[in-house]
């Protein structure tokens, strides 16, 4: 059977393989979407007070006098979202100033960009408190062995000492 693509180079299933598994890792190890959804909720409602939108030839203008707070506002989310991702040990309190940032934007920043900032960020705060850290005497749920498949945990083989050969 030919096939549509070559293959590239021999070891690159194995690299991106193990980049994946390391990401899945890094990824299961912190509050991940708490961090997307807080850092999402930062350009709408740092971008809408600046921009005038038009629908048509209706022109309409979000210009607000508290422009200097929805530019605040967004940046500290954008912040927060990185904070989750880099110190998950500062997740609840970057899950509360998420939410309550959140709240402050929808008088602030017009509605908390179009109500498309305030609930990623009210899902992102969410998320943040609610995240816990994974046990550490959980075994984990797949492996990359050296030929670069994904093999599930139970035929993966664990000495005694509990680290994997």
């Amino acid at each position: 059977m030919h096939s549509e693509f070559p293959e590239v180079r021999p070891g690159l299933r194995a690299k991106v393989a193990d980049a994946r598994s390391r990401f899945s890792e890094w990824r299961g190890e912190r509050p991940f979407w708490a961090g997307v959804f807080t850092f999402l909720a930062g350009p709408p409602i740092l971008y809408l007070p600046y921009v005038n939108l038009g629908f048509g030839n209706i022109p309409l203008a979000l210009s607000t006098t508290s422009g200097a707070g929805s530019l605040v506002i967004g940046i500290l989310l954008m912040v927060l979202g990185f904070t989750l991702w880099r110190n998950q040990h500062l997740r609840v309190f970057a899950g509360v100033a998420t939410l309550l940032l959140a709240l402050v934007s929808f008088p602030v920043a017009n509605f908390g960009g179009l109500l498309l900032g305030l609930i990623c960020a009210l899902l992102g705060g969410s998320l943040a408190c609610a995240w816990t850290p994974p046990d550490a005497a959980e075994p984990p749920s797949a492996s990359v062995n050296g030929t670069g498949e994904v093999v599930a945990a139970e035929n993966v083989d664990v000495p005694l000492d509990g680290h994997p050969a």
